[in-house]
């Protein structure tokens, strides 16, 4: 494998992320942080901010770029909603990230469950923003009205990648799905803000980019990420490129120029990093 260029290596206080991680060992918690082998996580633990992973740290699919380990997942912790509320008021976050493993084994994808987390935080920290970052749900738009009635203040899907690789990359979702997720749930509240993310470096093509940017505008996003794909083991997907931080902030002018109001296009940009300051600068603009 290429070694990583410099603007992707990274160094983090091992001491901050040990006094995150014993809070959330507490109260029982995952991060996708962690599970996902995130770069940021030095970072964004140094800052006292945390992704959330709800619904237990085992996924029923077993999409070749991701780090979370498939498997049968538990039932959900009916103590969660609760303990995640309570690292939020201890950890005093003002903007909360929300994320789960696909979880097909649940009618509902686990909607109720991201709402009961939403109403836990709502109640005992009411003035902490949540952005929520969904699977599929399958389509399920039962499911997805469960999520747009809890009120996030952003809702995220990720497309991932480019409609040409959605197959080899994420067998077992499908691009078209996707889009309508993020269609439906935009159209069902208007104000909601929308979000998706995409990693480049699993063997696109400039023209490929391009019509993701214009398929996923054209279903209402407005926010848009943008991150390097980092291989986690020999057996994932094979890293193609490594995209150089020009290229990032070329894909950055081209969203921008195409309308959508929020882009971080950086080599270490994860859907979730720094999403507050998305938010901020969307409501900024208002």
């Amino acid at each position: 494998m290429e070694r990583k260029p410099k603007w992707l290596r990274v160094r983090y206080n091992q001491e901050a992320v040990e006094e995150v991680a014993r809070l959330l060992g507490e109260l029982k918690l995952n991060t996708v942080c962690k599970e996902a082998n995130c770069p940021n996580l030095g970072e964004c633990y140094r800052k006292h901010t945390a992704t959330f992973m709800i619904l237990g740290s085992r996924c029923t699919r077993n999409c070749r770029f991701c780090n979370v380990i498939p498997g049968h997942p538990l039932p959900p912790d009916p103590e969660e909603p609760e303990n995640v509320a309570a690292a939020v008021e201890r950890l005093g976050l003002r903007h909360v990230v929300l994320t789960c493993p696909t979880r097909d084994d649940l009618t509902d994808g686990g909607a109720a469950h991201f709402a009961a987390v939403l109403e836990a935080i709502r109640s005992r920290c009411p003035g902490t923003t949540v952005e929520t970052l969904i699977s599929d749900m399958q389509g399920n738009t039962a499911a997805l009205d469960v999520i747009v009635a809890a009120r996030p203040e952003v809702l995220n899907h990720n497309v991932e990648t480019v409609r040409a690789l959605q197959g080899a990359v994420r067998p077992q979702a499908d691009y078209r799905r996707s889009l309508d997720v993020l269609r439906y749930c935009k159209k069902k509240e208007p104000a909601l803000l929308t979000k998706t993310g995409f990693m480049v470096g699993l063997g696109e093509t400039e023209e490929q980019i391009e019509e993701l940017l214009d398929d996923v505008l054209a279903v209402g996003v407005d926010i848009l990420t943008i991150g390097q794909y980092l291989q986690p083991s020999p057996e994932h997907h094979p890293l193609a490129r490594y995209a150089s931080p020009e290229d990032f902030a070329r894909y950055r002018d081209m969203a921008l120029a195409k309308g959508f109001r929020h882009v971080a296009s950086a080599p270490l940009a994860r859907s979730s990093y720094r999403a507050w300051e998305a938010l901020e600068e969307v409501h900024d603009l208002h």
